[in-house]
C-alpha cells in the first residue's frame, strides 16, 4: 500500500443545492452492475456513473469531476454519512483508482471508514460548517488544499488550518504504507518465537501428522 504522509491537490466538493451532498452511500459511489470484478484497477470508469453520465450515456457537464479544473482532484469534500448502504470494498478500490487520496465529510458510515484505511484513503472527519466552507474554497479560483496526516491538518486555499483527529495506529500504518496484514508482519518475530515456545509447551495441540 502506497504510503500516506501529506497531499497538495486539487479538491472536488459534491454538492446538492449548494451544500455539501449527504448520505452518499456506495452504491451511488460504485453501482452494482461495475462489481464483477476483483481487481482494483479499472474502477474508475463506473465511479459516480449515475452522477457523471446523463442518460444517452454521455457525460454529465454539470458533474465536478467531469470538468477539466477538477479531472484530477485527489481530494473530496462531501456531506454527513459518506459511505452509507452496503458493505462494499468495491467502493474505496474505485475511488482510489481515481486518483482519490482524501476525503472530507462531517462523518463517514463505519464499514466504509475502515474500508478507506486498508486501502490507502484518509477519511478527514470535520464540522458541518466547516465542510461548507471548504466545499465553497474548492469551488472558487483556488482548489488547491494541503492536507498534513502528521500534523493532522488541513490547510485551506485561503490559509486558515483546520485540525482534524486519527486513530494514532492507523496513522501510522498510513504514514508506513501498512495494511491490517503488513502492521501485523511488523511483529513477525514475536509472531514466530510465540509459536516455538506453545509448541514446546502445549505439543498437544499440534496438529497430528
Amino acid at each position: 500500500m502506497k504510503a500516506f504522509t501529506q497531499l497538495t491537490g486539487t479538491a472536488a466538493a459534491l454538492l446538492e443545492k449548494g451544500k455539501p451532498m449527504s448520505n452518499i452511500d456506495t452504491d451511488m459511489i460504485i453501482p452494482k452492475q461495475f462489481l464483477k470484478t476483483t481487481e482494483r484497477t479499472g474502477l474508475s470508469k463506473g465511479l459516480f456513473y449515475e452522477l457523471k453520465t446523463l442518460a444517452d450515456g454521455s457525460p454529465n457537464p454539470d458533474f465536478v469531476l467531469n470538468k477539466p479544473e477538477f479531472a484530477k482532484a485527489g481530494i473530496l469534500i462531501a456531506g454527513e454519512n459518506f459511505g452509507c448502504g452496503s458493505s462494499r470494498e468495491h467502493a474505496p478500490w474505485a475511488l482510489a483508482d481515481q486518483g482519490i487520496s482524501v476525503i472530507i465529510a462531517p462523518s463517514f458510515a463505519d464499514i466504509f471508514h475502515n474500508n478507506c484505511y486498508k486501502n490507502g484513503i484518509l477519511p478527514v472527519r470535520l464540522p458541518v460548517d466547516v465542510c461548507e466552507t471548504l466545499a465553497k474554497q474548492a469551488g472558487g479560483a483556488n482548489h488547491v488544499f494541503i492536507v498534513d496526516l502528521e500534523s493532522q491538518s488541513v490547510t485551506a486555499p485561503d490559509g486558515e488550518v483546520y485540525k482534524f483527529d486519527v486513530d494514532p495506529g492507523r496513522k501510522s500504518n498510513l504514514i508506513q504504507g501498512l495494511d491490517e496484514i503488513g502492521a501485523s508482519l511488523q511483529a513477525e518475530a514475536d509472531i514466530s518465537d510465540f509459536e516455538k515456545t506453545r509448541k514446546l509447551a502445549t505439543p498437544w495441540l499440534e496438529p497430528a501428522r
